[in-house]
């Protein structure tokens, strides 16, 4: 497993215990005289020309962003450059950068190479053509050399847009109508999947809103980690026409941040092959991330698709994609109507020269350099230091990661579980604990809050991603930037049941 990012593979069981003595104390958080004094203090004096951007936002943009990580407490900030690890705001402020939009920039940010190529295709063709290009076979070819599994590969605008493909292949070539996805995985915003969003067992309870009950007809949703719960839900659907695919991710739904055991893929294909429903591997985070070969090459589990996003661009716009058995990949092969039984697939600037050549050079970087194995370690090392560091100030924080996915959680905000095969058990849990965890997640995003002042751009305050940028010396200074924050955080009354 050399050329892979992920040197070891956490227990799941021990992580939970973790987190669930976490979410059964009160919130530990900064404490309000640092939050207030320190904290929104350098909001308002240091990032005056990024609380003018956002007031003026509002104006035109709802809620003042036009991206869901974009948003922080209390103010999102403004940035106009960003360059390897780190950010500068537009008040001159420089953040070291774990956020690297969101994960799809594991060469680091605005890399060279990649903005080159770029540049020199602008001047040669443009952005987009709407006819061939030959970036499209480069990064198709491309990624089949490291996916071997990936026969045919079609790019597309987003990984939501894939994951809608993929379920059309899916039901097509199985001739089945039901999906089961993975409680609290986000594979999306389609209709269909905005089912079990962050929280297993939420079902349609939380996020669906302005999306009719009956878009959710043939989605079912499962406990993660539980081959159990999944087999019982196989067997079910076989009285209401079978299941068309099981969708995952594979090292735990939203990125890792619900941990699963080594094994749990392979069986999940087994149970897949059992059933006769086909297997999708969502790699929108972990393709190119944990490895060129993918989360597929690291747990040697072969997918029938494959949704690819993020990295596929190089962080350049238009990532997304699906690939996988040839068989299933040409179910929606590109052309004008045919009146053949196959996937409708659209998208005009899908597969524009830009992202295929950004997204092929990004890959050939990313084996030059061994970046997924120096990120990888940088992750180590980083996660590493925030558990010494929960450790010596009496923290119940809990740190893990998979590699240069690292999860930091400071109030276990989106460590519940409600899965249940009964929809009024599973509700009646939501509705007790709600408030509670809209309170863990204000407290998240202060704790996030608090890291920005410092200098450090997370995920949420809860999950961040290393690069190759990462050097021992940005991962050091990073902690002891954490080290200040933590110094001040405090045991509160908040958080419990009601």
């Amino acid at each position: 497993m050399s050329e892979y990012g992920i040197s070891r593979w956490d227990d799941p069981a021990e992580i939970n215990a973790k987190l669930k003595e976490l979410t059964s104390q009160p919130i530990w958080e900064v404490d309000d005289d640092y939050y207030n004094n320190v904290v929104l203090k350098y909001f308002d004096e240091k990032c005056k020309s990024s609380k003018a951007v956002f007031e003026e936002a509002k104006e035109y943009i709802p809620g003042g962003v036009q991206h869901n990580l974009a948003f922080n407490k209390p103010f999102p900030l403004c940035m106009v450059k960003a360059d390897g690890a780190y950010l500068y705001d537009k008040d001159g402020n420089e953040y070291i950068d774990f956020l690297q939009a969101g994960g799809p920039t594991i060469l680091g940010s605005n890399y060279p190479a990649i903005r080159e190529k770029v540049i020199e295709l602008l001047n040669e063709c443009g952005p987009v053509t709407g006819l061939l290009h030959e970036a499209e076979l480069m990064i198709a070819k491309e990624i089949n050399r490291h996916m071997p599994n990936v026969e045919m590969f079609r790019m597309l605008g987003s990984g939501t847009e894939a994951v809608m493909a993929s379920l059309r292949i899916a039901r097509i070539a199985t001739g089945k109508k039901r999906i089961i996805k993975i409680g609290g995985a986000y594979h999306g915003w389609s209709d269909q999947m905005v089912y079990g969003l962050k929280i297993p067992g939420s079902r349609f309870l939380l996020e669906s809103h302005g999306i009719p009950k009956s878009s959710f007809r043939y989605t079912d949703e499962v406990r993660p980690n539980d081959l159990d719960m999944l087999e019982k839900m196989l067997k079910r659907n076989r009285l209401k026409g079978g299941t068309a695919a099981v969708i995952l991710e594979p090292v735990g739904p939203e990125s890792g941040t619900r941990p699963i055991s080594w094994g749990y893929n392979a069986e999940v294909r087994k149970l897949c092959d059992k059933y006769g429903a086909l297997l999708i591997f969502d790699e929108v985070v972990t393709g190119f991330r944990v490895g060129l070969g993918g989360a597929q090459g690291y747990f040697n589990v072969v997918p029938d698709l494959t949704i690819f996003g993020k990295i596929v661009a190089g962080g350049y716009p238009g990532a997304g994609g699906v690939g996988g058995k040839k068989e299933y990949v040409q179910l929606m092969a590109a052309g004008l109507a045919t009146g053949k039984h196959r996937a409708y697939v659209g998208g005009t600037l899908a597969a524009n020269p830009l992202s295929c050549l950004a997204g092929y050079t990004a890959i050939r970087e990313i084996e030059r350099t061994n970046a997924c194995v120096i990120a990888g370690k940088m992750g180590d090392r980083l996660c590493d230091g925030l558990k010494e560091l929960t450790d010596r100030y009496g923290l119940p924080f809990v740190a893990y990661n998979q590699g240069s996915i690292v999860h930091l959680e400071c109030t276990g905000a989106m460590s519940f579980d409600f899965s249940s095969m009964s929809f009024i058990k599973s509700a009646l849990g939501i509705l007790k604990h709600k408030d509670m965890m809209y309170e863990r997640k204000d407290s998240m995003e202060r704790m996030g809050a608090a890291y920005m002042a410092n200098g450090i751009v997370t995920l949420a305050g809860s999950r961040l991603y290393t690069s190759l940028a990462d050097t021992p010396e940005v991962i050091d200074e990073a902690l002891n930037r954490f080290e200040e924050v933590f110094r001040h955080v405090k045991k509160t009354s908040k958080g419990l049941v009601k």
